[in-house]
């Protein structure tokens, strides 16, 4: 008989719970997303794991006086939920500095900008999340908007898919661009067609020429960064993220493990031209500890629809020069070396693709390592599959490729995109319906802070698919809604596969990790357009309540 190490791990805490005192989750409903038991009475938790999940009359052996009750009260309890793509201290920051996502004009845009940087002259503004999408104009900003009242003080805002950024007159003159300035590889500075003089926005690759000159962040500001997003998670129920990660982030996610203050699971992506840093080392996919996990790749194919750097067989329909842009590691060979090796030494690689393009060019890479490298259990990512061809789909199972996607962009693009690319492309946008008929393992995620930590908005998304401009009732692209839950999968079980790490978390199962949260409403059935005004009232990590709603 094979030992599983979940049973083995069930013995031990089997024969430790004479002397120690548990915590009993009971009366409410507890939907554990394990397809053999789906819903059980009570929950026991023996230190940071789950020793029981079942039935009232079975938990009672276990129960002695000593031992702490939580009455559920009639709630609903989940697992706690996984994101699949975060850039965890990035959106700390974020929410430490300049808010721009909620400016509803050009104007908001600018006041917003002044007031932020009237005490901060002469250091460097970024951040802020903006979106011209919700402007009345829909028109890019420019330099000329803000140039006024930051003469002195450098300026570069990202739009809120992170593939167009705003940068001022001076941020532009300290990096050296001007209107002699070429494109980058996989980048592009738009300029004045009149005077040839850069406009101030630029897009992919470009982004960097301003980013290079700016200063790392402080050790400091990268610690408080990561205690804002700490409790941001807990706030949203969230336990876990696969994170986009840098070395400095994973020396600070280090360290606050080291001190007991890391309260959700981090497991670390990080960019694919850094692969030797783990090859050297001897690190392969799921090595770590059960807070922190490396042997994950990051890379990039394409640029975002919001940009029109999205990379589709087609041209653009509101721009009929472009077909987007291909990453300059596609166009120099980067990529396609990189992955075969990465591959080869058991890294995890997963890149982001948003355009037909982009998925079809991963697909045909992924095969092509497929059947180049030894088998092994690769578990391929491809980040958004946002825009992926009917005929491709069936693809993803075939190849092996996880469909790691984020419905809550579908609550924005649902207004625009269709001016972008045309109706006959919206039809398999955002295509989980399909993914999931076809066998495709999909999970869910954010990539916060481009959208909100917020699993509870993206499974309303997921379900509804109901725009924010209230245009699209019965939901945008309606034949690809899922039901609640899958959605719940999505944010939990099926993440937890795409970590490797499904035996460890993602269902309310004796053994697991107890990593749990309870909802203020029973999103299984309730009136689905009732979802996104759920809270999380009670977030437990590691078999410990971090967060309780007051």
């Amino acid at each position: 008989m094979k030992i599983t190490k979940v049973f083995i791990i069930c013995l031990l805490l089997s024969i430790s719970i004479i002397s120690q005192t548990k915590t009993i989750f009971r009366n409410g409903k507890i939907y554990t997303v394990n397809p053999k038991l789906p819903q059980v009475e009570v929950v026991i938790v023996l230190e940071n794991r789950i020793l029981f999940a079942g039935s009232e009359k079975e938990a009672a052996k276990y129960i002695e006086k000593e031992d702490k009750i939580i009455d559920l009260k009639g709630k609903l309890m989940l697992p706690g939920f996984i994101d699949n793509h975060t850039h965890f201290i990035s959106g700390g920051m974020y929410l430490n500095g300049i808010n721009l996502r909620e400016a509803k004009s050009a104007d908001e845009f600018i006041s917003l900008i002044k007031t932020y940087t009237k005490e901060k002259e002469g250091r460097w503004i970024q951040g802020g999340n903006w979106d011209h999408e919700a402007w009345d104009s829909k028109k890019l900003p420019s330099k000329e908007m803000i140039d006024e009242f930051t003469k002195n003080t450098p300026v570069l805002l990202d739009r809120l898919d992170g593939h167009t950024a705003l940068a001022n007159s001076y941020a532009l003159k300290l990096a050296g661009i001007d209107k002699n300035t070429p494109n980058p590889d996989g980048g592009l500075i738009e300029k004045e067609q009149s005077t040839g003089e850069p406009t101030g926005i630029l897009k992919d690759k470009a982004i960097n020429l301003v980013i290079k000159i700016i200063p790392d962040p402080t050790e400091s500001e990268n610690e408080d960064a990561l205690i804002t997003a700490l409790n941001e998670a807990k706030i949203n129920g969230v336990t876990s993220v696969q994170d986009i990660t840098y070395k400095n982030d994973l020396k600070i996610f280090q360290k606050f493990e080291l001190d007991n203050r890391l309260t959700c699971r981090i497991y670390t992506r990080l960019p694919i031209k850094d692969y030797k840093f783990l090859t050297d080392l001897g690190i392969r996919a799921g090595f770590g500890s059960d807070k922190i996990k490396l042997g994950s790749l990051k890379a990039f194919a394409d640029g975002s629809l919001g940009s029109s750097t999205a990379w589709f067989w087609d041209c653009y329909a509101m721009d009929t020069t472009t077909h987007g842009l291909p990453m300059d590691i596609i166009t120099n060979g980067k990529l396609r070396e990189w992955a075969l090796d990465a591959d080869k030494n058991g890294l995890q690689l997963s890149v982001h693709a948003i355009g037909d393009r982009a998925n079809s060019y991963m697909l045909d890479l992924y095969e092509e390592i497929t059947k180049t490298n030894p088998k092994w259990d690769r578990r391929f990512r491809i980040e958004h599959a946002q825009h992926v061809r009917f005929e491709d789909i069936p693809r993803f199972k075939e190849i092996g490729v996880i469909a790691s996607a984020q419905a809550l962009h579908l609550l924005d693009d649902g207004e625009w995109a269709e001016k972008r690319i045309g109706k006959e492309r919206i039809k398999y946008t955002y295509p989980f319906k399909t993914f999931l008929k076809e066998g495709v393992h999909l999970c869910f995620g954010s990539d916060w802070a481009v959208a909100p930590l917020k699993p509870i908005l993206g499974i309303y998304a997921a379900v509804t698919r109901r725009t924010r401009d209230d245009k699209n009732p019965d939901g945008w692209v309606s034949e690809q809604k899922i039901s609640v839950e899958d959605a719940i999968k999505a944010y939990t079980i099926n993440n937890a596969y795409a970590s490797f790490e499904e035996n460890e978390k993602g269902s309310i199962e004796a053994g697991k990790l107890a990593d749990l949260i309870v909802l203020s409403k029973d999103i299984l059935t309730i009136d689905p357009i009732k979802i996104k005004d759920v809270k999380v009232v009670m977030t437990i990590f590691d078999g410990k309540i971090i967060y309780e709603a007051k």
